[in-house]
């Protein structure tokens, strides 16, 4: 059975995926991708596999659609995010889907961290100015220890990344409708957006829903602390940029670090360029070649089990 892949961390290392492949009856076929499909390109290409390990592409019913009328059996989500997959489509259409719950965690939330210092201390933007401008700057950073951090979502990831804050001594207010305290963190509970002004770190980790899309907003800014510093790597959308725009225009936000944008990959006429104190990633923060070995296996072995080419996954048996 052949299944196709367009998870591009799964893909930079697919030549090692061959024989877990083989192993179960399986014939992966690695697309030829950078960030994701288009839909239509999907509903071109799709019919003609057993199975889908989806990344960030559009997984919509109209794709789900075209690959019923093919070959198309199954479909695994590789990763957490399942925003961009239009599961109710695929019980409807009678095609299994499941995706790889409760990892990554702690990979994000390095990465998190890694932002929030190198906003703290403007690291990323030193390097720049010695690389490209060939001078020594000497910016005054601020302090970690007496500062707050404004946690937006309280999941895996969340949790991990409070775990972090802790260690470098930030008083944290988390956000999260869903929240059960953690006894091993010192911890407030808020209800969005209560309690903004008092935050000097905003770090978003939740997931993109119908509630959080847009969160951040134009209306949020009157609230913030000025040189309020922010934090994504949860989902783009999550943040409006027309009012990330805004603050950064008028210096109430000193600065973001975003792994993730509204249009992926960032355009080049993006105006967010135009501030040198932010720092930019490439939607990367869970691609560690440790994690994606695991997750790719994972959903490979996923992957056999909903098509019937083995009885019984081995993950299962862990």
């Amino acid at each position: 059975m052949k299944i196709l892949v367009t998870c591009p961390p799964m893909l930079g290392l697919f030549s090692e995926f061959e024989n877990d492949f083989n192993d179960k009856n399986l014939t992966g076929i690695k697309a030829n991708v950078t960030q994701i499909m288009s839909e239509e390109e999907l509903i071109r290409e799709l019919p003609k596999y057993d199975g889908w390990i989806i990344g960030d592409d559009p997984a919509t019913r109209r794709v789900f659609e075209a690959g019923k009328l093919g070959r198309l059996k199954a479909a695994i989500k590789w990763g957490v995010g399942v925003d961009n997959v239009d599961f109710d489509a695929c019980n409807n259409l009678g095609i299994p889907i499941t995706n790889t719950p409760g990892v990554f965690g702690r990979e994000v939330a390095d990465v998190a961290l890694a932002y929030v210092l190198g906003l703290a201390r403007e690291t990323y933007s030193i390097d720049r100015k010695i690389r490209l401008d060939n001078v020594w700057p000497k910016p005054s950073g601020i302090s970690t220890w007496n500062k707050t951090a404004a946690l937006v979502g309280f999941g895996d990831i969340g949790k991990a990344t409070a775990k972090r804050l802790h260690a470098c001594d930030f008083k944290i207010n988390v956000y999260d409708p869903f929240f059960k305290h953690d006894l091993t963190l010192p911890l407030e509970n808020y209800t969005w957006p209560k309690g903004l002004e008092d935050a000097d770190f905003i770090i978003f980790t939740c997931p993109l829903t119908d509630d959080t899309k847009h969160m951040f907003n134009e209306e949020i800014l009157s609230i913030l602390k000025p040189g309020v510093r922010i934090v994504n790597v949860a989902r783009g959308p999550v943040i409006d940029e027309t009012a990330l725009l805004k603050g950064l225009s008028t210096g109430i936000i000193h600065s973001a670090a975003l792994d993730v944008f509204e249009e992926e990959p960032l355009h080049s006429n993006n105006q967010l360029r135009q501030f040198d104190k932010c720092i930019f990633g490439s939607h990367n923060a869970s691609n560690t070649v440790d994690a994606v070995r695991y997750v790719s296996r994972l959903a490979i072995d996923k992957m056999a089990h909903l098509l019937g080419t083995i009885q019984k996954s081995e993950f299962q048996r862990k």
